[in-house]
């Protein structure tokens, strides 16, 4: 059953390095129990509480709010006004108002241009930005996500017959071979192989210049967490590990997935490359995440920011949290 928000934000109440990462604060309450009562989700859209974010393609849709500050928040009557959405799934309530998603194609875009306080906005940089507070960024996270697996699950997997939303917007259903489509989370590992006071990290060759962070990977069928850390590992710098221990995970809504850090027990120093992978890997002292983790690096390198899981899983290994 739902319980009080506030308990989401009590860092008593959720003392874990998760709840450090970015789009990890989301403080609605889903009620979960509650998207197949038709009566209760009019009574939500009836109110007129109720408000809505908005996403076109992927991006949300931020308007100038008092002072100039961004908000992501529209009442129901602004979204109608603005357009009909193709879908209007049910996040949630915040405070007791019910919460929608407004969903439209990416060409909505193109109407939006002629509002003047209105900017269909990348997500990704607003996080970097810190254009948000935690809260609201958390929303957006689970709004883009959800939005991403409507626009690209409109037709049928199994029968390719088109799909419809249900369950308020947390279940597609097919009426042609009756199959039953729930929104997709893809886990992915990211790890830190650690070797006493050292740690790899590696970079891919879209990096910016200067970046190193974890290794990380999507976990495969029939893969445990632990097998998935080791086999990546392996297969990118040819490292193998021994013990492998869970540390935090983040919802990564680019486009939908799951990631899972942890911090594996490097058995050996050699590294091997996969070239098709990373521009480079290697050995790290701690004093020098340290430096990267501050932006002091002397080689002007630097780790992946605040709200990235990697920065928290190099923060603990800097701070020998990490076993």
């Amino acid at each position: 059953m739902a319980t009080d928000i506030d308990n989401r934000r009590d860092g008593a109440l959720r003392p874990e390095l998760s709840a450090r990462v970015g789009y990890a604060t989301n403080p609605l309450v889903r009620h979960s129990e509650r998207r197949d009562d038709d009566a209760r989700m009019a009574s939500f859209r009836a109110s007129q509480d109720a408000i809505a974010c908005i996403i076109v393609g992927d991006r949300p849709v931020i308007k100038s709010g008092p002072g100039g500050r961004p908000d992501p928040w529209f009442s129901l009557d602004e979204v109608f006004r603005l357009g009909e959405p193709r879908e209007l799934p049910f996040l949630g309530t915040l405070n007791e108002r019910p919460v929608f998603l407004a969903i439209h194609p990416q060409e909505f875009g193109e109407k939006l241009q002629g509002y003047s306080d209105l900017v269909v906005a990348d997500l990704r940089a607003m996080a970097m930005q810190g254009a948000l507070p935690p809260e609201e960024m958390g929303v957006l996270g689970e709004a883009k996500g959800l939005a991403y697996w409507h626009q690209r699950h409109r037709f049928c997997s199994n029968c390719g017959a088109p799909s419809r939303m249900v369950s308020s917007g947390w279940r597609r259903d097919c009426d042609a071979c009756k199959a039953q489509h729930f929104p997709r989370t893809d886990p992915v590992v990211i790890m830190l192989a650690v070797r006493g006071d050292e740690c790899l990290m590696g970079r891919q060759p879209q990096f910016p210049r200067g970046m190193y962070s974890c290794l990380a990977g999507f976990v495969e069928p029939g893969e445990t967490i632990e097998d998935a850390v080791r086999r990546e590992i392996m297969e990118e710098a040819g490292v193998p590990l021994g013990a492998v221990r869970y540390l935090a995970s983040q919802p990564w809504p680019f486009p939908g997935s799951l990631m899972i850090g942890c911090v594996g027990e490097a058995l050996s120093a050699d590294i091997v490359i996969d070239r098709t992978e990373l521009d480079d890997a290697r050995w790290f002292s701690r004093d020098e995440a340290r430096l990267m983790l501050a932006g002091r690096h002397p080689g002007r390198l630097f780790v992946p920011p605040p709200m990235a899981i990697a920065h928290h899983v190099l923060a603990a290994f800097a701070r020998g949290e990490t076993g």
